[in-house]
């Protein structure tokens, strides 16, 4: 199965970051790093997003 990857628009969609909260956690290590693909494009995995998001708190997770 092919993984999909997410552009910076559809990554600031799906965790409601701005384009430099994104790069300011990135060099802290605390978003995933994107992949080149292309020569001057890169993309998130889904599956990296994904997983940084099931990470998060949430805010009815209370304790």
């Amino acid at each position: 199965m092919t993984e999909h990857h997410l552009r910076r628009p559809a990554v600031e969609a799906a965790t409601g970051l701005s384009r430099s909260s994104i790069y300011a956690m990135m060099d802290t290590n605390d978003f995933p790093r994107p992949v080149r693909i292309g020569k001057r494009a890169v993309a998130w995995p889904e599956s990296a997003v994904t997983a940084w998001l099931a990470s998060r708190p949430t805010a009815d997770r209370v304790g």
